[in-house]
């Protein structure tokens, strides 16, 4: 339960302070969906039409917006604000996980130490991502051509099903490795060595609370596909926001508790010094 649900517990009890850090990465993510493609395909899935071309699939699932220069504008701002926010977060969480303080001092000069990290292992999770909506939308588009649409809806079913847990699966031997190399300081391969260790010994744990938070967002934001685009861009905004919380808070969570750190924000062991 500490790997599933612990990060929330923390979340929970510090939310004021971390909030802060996801807010503008949360607005360009939440920028960064295509409205008129998730929701003409959630629509037409609904209403017995689950078929679509491979762009339509990949507007739908690619993180990369394609229907607009404005839409990829956002796309890659999302990205940069996600490692500049992502990088101050975890030194934040870091601080007070290691000494139980939650003060702000030493967290920007942190940013010169840790972005170029951060910057590398979350252009990894962007490459893996877009190589893995690219593949499942050819997927899609193959089993489009199937006449039956029973049949096509079970197999969409089952796509999308087991290609999110090739990708969680895919995203947990990385999951570790930034807050291996924040609080080790070693190099990218010895910290990634290291971290996989770590993360062998709770990787299904760690793949179902990876799920739980990408298929509630899923959910939800297929449901939202149904309000106007207002409403849907409005909305958004506080789930990304809960999902680069999630993302971030569990990384440093995790890491402790596979490591075996004592955690100072719980034991509070500083304020007996």
């Amino acid at each position: 339960m500490q790997v599933i649900f612990g990060h929330w517990k923390y979340i929970a009890k510090n939310l004021w302070y971390v909030l802060p850090f996801a807010i503008v990465p949360a607005v360009f993510l939440a920028l960064s969906l295509d409205y008129t493609g998730i929701s003409e395909a959630v629509r037409d899935f609904f209403t017995g039409e689950p078929r679509a071309d491979f762009v339509e699939y990949l507007r739908v699932w690619g993180f990369l917006r394609i229907d607009s220069w404005v839409g990829a504008l956002f796309s890659v701002l999302a990205v940069v604000c996600c490692v500049i926010f992502m990088t101050l977060m975890l030194a934040f969480v870091e601080k007070h996980l290691r000494i139980g303080k939650r003060t702000v001092s030493g967290v920007f000069s942190q940013l010169a130490n840790l972005a170029f990290s951060t910057l590398f292992i979350t252009l990894v999770y962007f490459v893996l991502y877009e190589v893995w909506s690219v593949v499942l939308a050819a997927l899609l588009f193959v089993v489009a051509q199937i006449r039956v649409a029973a049949l096509v809806y079970v197999l969409y079913c089952i796509l999308v099903i087991g290609g999110g847990y090739v990708l969680l699966y895919l995203s947990s031997i990385f999951y570790l490795w930034l807050p291996c190399k924040q609080i080790t300081g070693f190099g990218f391969y010895d910290s990634f060595l290291y971290s996989y260790r770590l993360v062998m010994k709770v990787r299904q744990k760690l793949i179902l609370s990876l799920a739980v938070s990408f298929g509630a967002l899923v959910v939800l934001v297929a449901g939202l596909s149904f309000a106007p685009g207002f409403v849907f861009r409005l909305v958004s905004v506080p789930l990304f926001a809960a999902l680069f919380l999630s993302f971030g808070v569990r990384m440093e969570t995790v890491y402790f508790y596979t490591d075996k750190l004592d955690r100072e924000d719980v034991i509070k062991s500083y304020r007996e010094l």
